[in-house]
């Protein structure tokens, strides 16, 4: 059975992207096959196809993507169409968003998971491309706003990059978890980003927020706009700054941060999502979670898709209709 894929066989610009005709994935004893109606094109998948750290490298292949790596896309919606002979999970016909991690795949038109996998019914009343842009950004917020940073009701949050696809989800996963929030973003973004939450908006082409002394218990930099020492001044004494974007340093720095200081740095990938994404639709059950989305593009565009991401503007999620 074959099937249309965007493949990479290069590291490079968007233009590396090619959809083919490829053979599709057979699902093993405890693997489901999704028939994938949407995906994303996302700043993490900009990475791999560029293959621009060290960690990427390693991953994916040190010259070129390993075959297996070959078609990205980390975050799925899609049905449920065939399950191994060992499945208990999931039945044919199950409407399901997850995410794929370091083995991608979501560029196709099938993908097979194991059943255990990050992935989950998807919430009800949302469609496959509301529901894939609610996968990583909502999972990722949790692990470091309640998992990492421990966040409580009355806290003051910063969140950089408050207009992407990350920072829309943190904006209001922190006003839902009871925080005073303060999103950073350009002007034009102000309206969205109060919509979704937020009681303060800082305009970065204007203003430093990090010039408030001692003004938040935790800023979240999504995008990897910052450092430590230019967010430690805008910290409670006790405050933390989480990080998303950054190499092997940041681990031993993180590690440090524990023991050593009252200001923590916190740095961290969120990997297992399949108790979150379950939080994930108990949210969007009551009103706190909505998918924000800036684009569509059919999956013959998927190196345009790219393109739009790299200029940094996105509003949201852009999502990649994978039947289109």
């Amino acid at each position: 059975m074959q099937m249309r894929a965007a493949v990479y066989e290069r590291y490079g610009p968007p233009s590396v992207l090619e959809v083919r005709e490829v053979r599709a994935p057979e699902p093993r004893d405890h693997e489901v096959r999704v028939a994938v109606a949407a995906s994303t094109a996302t700043a993490a998948c900009q990475m791999m196809r560029r293959g621009d750290t060290l960690m990427a490298r390693v991953v994916l292949g040190a010259l070129r993507p390993r075959r297996r790596f070959r078609v990205l896309g980390i975050e799925i919606a899609g049905t449920v169409e065939r399950v191994g002979r060992r499945v208990t999970r999931f039945a044919p016909g199950d409407r399901v968003f997850g995410f794929t991690g370091f083995g991608s795949g979501g560029y196709a038109e099938y993908v097979c998971l194991h059943e255990d996998a990050s992935l989950a019914r998807a919430p009800d009343g949302l469609s496959h491309e509301e529901a894939c842009s609610l996968v990583d950004g909502p999972t990722t917020g949790l692990y470091f706003l309640r998992e990492r940073a421990r966040l409580r009701a009355g806290e003051r949050v910063a969140v950089i990059g408050a207009s992407g696809s990350l920072g829309t989800a943190a904006v209001q996963l922190a006003r839902a978890f009871g925080a005073e929030v303060t999103a950073v973003c350009s002007g034009r973004n102000a309206e969205l980003v109060r919509s979704l939450g937020a009681h303060h908006v800082v305009d970065y082409t204007r203003e430093d927020y990090a010039a408030r002394t001692g003004a938040y218990d935790v800023v979240f930099d999504t995008i990897g706009a910052g450092t430590f020492a230019r967010a430690r001044r805008a910290l409670t004494p006790r405050g933390r700054y989480l990080v998303t974007v950054g190499g092997f340093s940041l681990f031993l720095r993180d590690a440090w941060s524990r023991v050593f200081g009252r200001q923590k740095l916190v740095f961290g990938m969120s990997i297992e999502k399949k108790a979150a994404l379950a939080e994930v639709s108990a949210l969007v059950a009551r009103g706190a979670l909505r998918p924000v989305i800036d684009r569509r593009y059919p999956l013959a565009e998927i190196a345009e898709a790219h393109r739009y991401v790299e200029t940094g503007r996105k509003r949201g999620n852009v999502v990649i209709d994978i039947g289109a």
